[in-house]
């Protein structure tokens, strides 16, 4: 369901040239209804009319296009308020597909700085022949090496993971 409202907010971005801008207000709307209990208390209350809600909503975002507004308002109508955040998920997909990125989860063993980042980055590109936009994690387990996360796919090239099929290769003879 998600994936269907994400689909009709792409494509009023798309036709209106701001089908980026559309992401981070959908990313900024989910996570103003995630972390703000205000917010949450109106668009959960069964005591305030969808309607009201809707109009609320509205009267929010003055500065936002008219076209993100009125969705936003359907979908609070529908009730499906609480699947914002999917939503906003679904849109960030559609975008990385129709601007040939791919988002990347790499877990280093100590925080890396710009310029690895930077090398990281470039050699994934090259590798996946896309934009690669990297979310870094620190897990000082791994001892070194790094775990990528490309979609399904982890590539574990943690010295962790080398010390473990080393043990398990010397105990076998």
């Amino acid at each position: 369901m998600a994936r269907n409202y994400a689909e009709a907010l792409f494509e009023l971005g798309q036709r209106a040239g701001s089908a980026e801008r559309y992401a981070d207000l959908m990313d900024a709307v989910a996570a103003a209804v995630e972390t703000t209990p205000r917010v949450q208390a109106v668009l959960m209350s069964p005591r305030v009319p969808k309607s009201e809600k809707a109009r609320i909503l509205g009267a929010a975002m003055k500065d936002a296009p008219r076209e993100f507004v009125l969705f936003l308002q359907a979908v609070v109508k529908r009730g499906r308020h609480r699947i914002l955040r999917e939503i906003a998920h679904e849109y960030m997909v559609l975008l990385d597909q129709k601007l040939e990125r791919v988002r990347a989860g790499v877990t280093l063993a100590r925080t890396p700085d710009a310029k690895l980042q930077r090398v990281i980055e470039e050699l994934l590109s090259r590798q996946l022949k896309k934009e690669v936009i990297a979310a870094y994690s620190v897990d000082p387990e791994i001892l070194g090496g790094a775990i990528i996360r490309v979609g399904e796919r982890v590539l574990d090239g943690s010295l962790r993971r080398r010390m473990t099929r080393l043990r398990r290769q010397l105990l076998s003879r």
